[in-house]
C-alpha cells in the first residue's frame, strides 16, 4: 500500500520535524495568549488603553536590554538547551496566572512581571531559534523549512484567536492563558527529542585569546550594519514594527470598547482574516522565484500600512466585521510573505559562527522600535482618541517600503551565496591596563 506521507526532502528529516511539532503547538498556544493575556487586563482588572498599550511594552521590553548579549551567548552555547529552557521558562511564568486569579490575588502588578520575564524567555529563544534552523537543515532547505514553519505560524492565526475567543468566553480569560502555558510545556518536550548532536559553536579568538563579549558583539553589529541590504530589510522592519504597533497596542481597546465585539466575535475576525497568512506560507516561495527578492518585498511592504486603514474606518458593531476581516487577509499575507523572503535570505547570506549574533542584531533593531510604538500608541489614544490613532499607524507604517527602494536590494533577484567570512574579522581586542 503506498504511503500517503511524502517521502522527500524535510517531510522525511525526523529531527526538522520534531522541531515543526514543537513550533506549531507553542504557536497555536501563542495566538491564544496574545488574545488572553490583554483580555485579562481589560475584562478582569478593568485596565486602561495606556495601562493595556504598556503591557505590550513590557513584553517587549527585553528585546531592547537584552537581545545583543543574547546574540553572543547564542553564539557560544549549543542552542537547542536554550530553546528547551525558554520553552518551560514561559510554561511556570503564565501558569501563575490562573493561579493568583483562582486565588482572588491577581494584580495588574503581576501581569507587568509575567509580561517581562515571559518576553526575556522569548528573546532567548529566538535568537537561539532562527539560528538553529541553519545547522538543522541543509543550506538549500532553508527557504522549504522557513516556509513550513510559517505555515504552522499562519495556520495558528487562522485557529488560535478563534480557539482564544471560545476559550475566554467558556472559561474566563485568565483560564485561557493556561492554554498556552501547556503548549509552552508540549513544545520543550518535542525539542528534548531531537537526536542531532549539535558542534559546539567555535568561539572567536584574538590574539590568542578568547574574545570578550563586547569584542564579538560588534563583529556581528559590523557585520549586520555593513551589508546595505540588512540595513535595508533592518529599516523597513523597524519603521513597519514602530507604527503598526501604534495601532495594534490599542486595537483590541478599540474592537472591545468602541465597536463594541465580544471576546469570541473578535477571536472569530482574528481567524478568518488570518486564512492570508496560511495562502502567503504556501506561496511565498514561488512567489518570491516569479518576481525576486526585492521586488516581491517591495511590493507587500507597501501594503504593511494602507490595511489598517481599513480598521480605522470599521463601523460599530457587527458591520465592522467585513472591514477588519479584508484588513487581516491582506496584512497577513503581506507579512508572511515579507517575513518569509527577509529570513530565508539573512540565514542564508550569514556564515554559521554568526547566525546567533545577526538574528540578535536584526532583532535588537526590529523589534526595539516596538515598545516606543505600544507606548505611543497609548498615548495617542488617551490624547487624540483610538480611531485617530490607528490613522497614524496606518500612514506611517505605509512609508515602510521607502527603505527597500532606496537600497541595492530593490535589484535582488536570487538568493545570494554566503559572505565571505574572511571580510568581518573581529576588531582587535582593547589593551589590557
Amino acid at each position: 500500500m503506498r504511503s500517503v506521507w511524502p517521502s522527500t526532502g524535510l517531510w522525511r528529516h525526523g529531527d526538522f520535524l520534531r522541531l515543526w511539532s514543537a513550533e506549531t503547538i507553542s504557536q497555536f498556544g501563542s495566538q491564544v495568549g496574545a488574545l488572553a493575556l490583554p483580555l485579562v487586563a481589560i475584562l478582569v482588572l478593568d485596565a486602561s488603553a495606556f495601562e493595556v498599550a504598556a503591557l505590550g511594552t513590557v513584553l517587549f521590553l527585553p528585546f531592547i536590554l537584552f537581545t545583543l548579549p543574547a546574540g553572543v551567548w547564542v553564539d557560544r552555547l549549543p542552542r537547542r538547551p536554550i530553546l528547551i529552557a525558554g520553552d518551560f521558562g514561559r510554561f511556570l511564568l503564565l501558569a501563575t496566572v490562573p493561579v493568583a486569579y483562582a486565588f482572588d490575588s491577581l494584580t495588574l502588578a503581576q501581569l507587568f512581571v509575567v509580561g517581562f520575564f515571559v518576553g526575556l524567555c522569548q528573546v532567548f529563544f529566538d535568537v537561539a531559534y532562527q539560528s538553529y534552523l541553519p545547522s538543522l537543515v541543509e543550506r538549500e532547505q532553508i527557504i522549504d523549512g522557513n516556509s513550513k514553519l510559517e505555515i504552522s505560524r499562519s495556520a495558528a492565526q487562522v485557529g488560535g484567536p478563534g480557539l482564544g475567543g471560545l476559550l475566554v468566553e467558556v472559561l474566563t480569560a485568565p483560564y485561557a492563558v493556561l492554554a498556552d502555558a501547556i503548549s509552552f510545556a508540549a513544545s520543550g518536550l518535542f525539542l528534548l527529542r531531537i537526536r542531532k548532536v549539535e558542534e559546539r559553536p567555535e568561539r572567536t579568538v584574538v590574539n590568542g585569546r578568547k574574545a570578550s563579549l563586547w569584542t564579538e558583539l560588534k563583529e556581528g553589529l559590523r557585520f549586520v550594519l555593513g551589508n546595505p541590504n540588512l540595513r535595508a530589510q533592518a529599516g523597513c522592519t523597524a519603521t513597519s514594527n514602530f507604527f503598526s504597533n501604534v495601532a495594534f497596542s490599542i486595537i483590541l481597546v478599540f474592537a472591545v470598547r468602541e465597536l463594541g465585539l465580544s471576546a469570541g466575535v473578535i477571536g472569530l475576525v482574528f481567524s478568518v482574516g488570518a486564512a492570508g497568512s496560511l495562502v502567503a506560507a504556501f506561496t511565498a516561495t514561488r512567489i518570491s522565484g516569479r518576481f525576486g527578492i526585492g521586488p516581491t518585498t517591495i511590493a507587500v511592504a507597501a501594503l504593511f500600512g494602507p490595511t489598517l486603514l481599513l480598521v480605522a474606518s470599521a463601523p460599530a458593531g457587527n458591520a465592522a466585521l467585513p472591514f477588519l476581516i479584508a484588513a487581516q487577509l491582506v496584512f497577513g499575507f503581506t507579512v508572511v510573505v515579507y517575513n518569509i523572503v527577509q529570513v530565508s535570505y539573512r540565514q542564508a547570506i550569514c556564515p554559521p559562527r554568526l547566525q546567533g549574533r545577526m538574528n540578535a542584531v536584526m532583532r535588537f533593531m526590529v523589534w526595539g522600535t516596538i515598545p516606543p510604538g505600544t507606548l505611543l500608541g497609548g498615548a495617542l489614544a488617551t490624547w487624540i482618541g483610538l480611531r485617530e490613532t490607528i490613522v497614524v499607524g496606518a500612514v506611517g507604517g505605509g512609508l515602510a517600503f521607502l527603505w527597500i527602494v532606496f537600497s541595492p536590494q530593490r535589484h535582488l533577484r536570487e538568493m545570494p551565496k554566503p559572505v565571505d567570512d574572511s571580510g568581518i574579522a573581529p576588531a582587535p581586542e582593547p589593551a589590557q591596563a
